[in-house]
């Protein structure tokens, strides 16, 4: 039976998509001949009405279908009129869901940091190219040491996004961890956290220094499932036992609008900053109390 509802579950997600995607193509071959930047404006904002549409379409059935176990704590006073900057641990595909699903209609349209690979995935990841989600790259250590210049390339995406987000409220989400946790990566970095592998700063770094004042604040978001292997299919078949989602909003130090990443000093200041962050998120996950 579960089965079943998983099958059910992607027709609907499937359907969805077509239906919102048909027309994002078509508004997405406009805004490609468009020839200013204040129309195809225009256009990213009908662009992101359409996303917002699949995100609630889909909130709707799985409120309704799926009717996950969410609990959450969240801040007073989030506004979609606002900018914001989101970071958050990772455990599964189920994670963007679960957050779409938590916070959409309390924070503004969402932009997520995306593995390059993920633009060739049918509809969507044209969809997410259409509304200018920045694709990242990720090259190993020794690749960078041949060919430093490719580091510049992932910094020149999140430039171009903070550029374009000045122009219209934005949710920016950043899975700092840059990869799904599981116990093997967690052995293979040595990574000092028992529920989280290391963090890496260099993104979170760039949206606060390029976005300044514009943005309106830091949201630290923690998963957590009671299941410690979740994912993404037994979550649409229904299986899924209880998700948690706490977001707390972060005072955001003077220091940190104040320096430049480039900096060894105010690299290692942030660094230390987000371990920081990242231990009390551990601690959070060790001593989390089902309700």
């Amino acid at each position: 039976m579960s089965s079943f509802k998983g099958v059910l579950s992607i027709s609907l997600l499937v359907l969805n998509t077509l239906f919102w995607g048909v027309p994002l193509l078509v508004l997405t071959a406009v805004k490609l001949v468009t020839p200013t930047r204040r129309a195809r404006r225009r256009l990213l904002a009908g662009l992101h009405r359409l996303a917002l549409g699949w995100i609630r379409t889909n909130n709707w059935w799985i409120r309704h279908w799926l009717r996950p176990r969410v609990q959450q704590e969240l801040p007073e006073g989030l506004s979609p009129a606002h900018w914001y900057l989101v970071i958050a641990n990772h455990r599964s595909w189920t994670d963007i869901i679960v957050m779409l699903y938590t916070l959409t209609g309390r924070v503004p349209m969402p932009k997520f940091f995306l593995k390059r690979e993920l633009i060739f995935v049918p509809i969507i990841g044209l969809a997410w190219w259409a509304l200018e989600f920045p694709f990242m790259r990720r090259y190993d250590r020794q690749t960078l040491a041949r060919r430093p210049r490719l580091a510049a390339r992932d910094r020149q995406a999140t430039e171009r996004m903070c550029e374009r987000a000045r122009e219209m409220p934005m949710t920016i989400y950043n899975f700092v961890e840059g990869t799904r946790f599981t116990p093997t990566k967690r052995q293979a970095q040595s990574s000092p956290f028992e529920h989280l592998l290391r963090p890496k700063a260099g993104g979170v770094a760039q949206v606060i220094s390029l976005l300044g004042e514009r943005l309106d604040g830091i949201l630290d978001v923690t998963l957590h499932y009671r299941r410690r292997s979740p994912n993404f299919w037994d979550f649409l078949c229904g299986r899924e036992s209880d998700i948690a989602v706490i977001v707390r909003r972060l005072e955001e130090p003077a220091w940190m609008r104040e320096g430049s990443y480039d900096d060894v000093q105010y690299k290692e200041r942030f660094y230390s900053w987000l371990n920081a962050l990242w231990q009390e998120k551990d601690e959070a996950l060790s001593s989390f109390a089902w309700r």
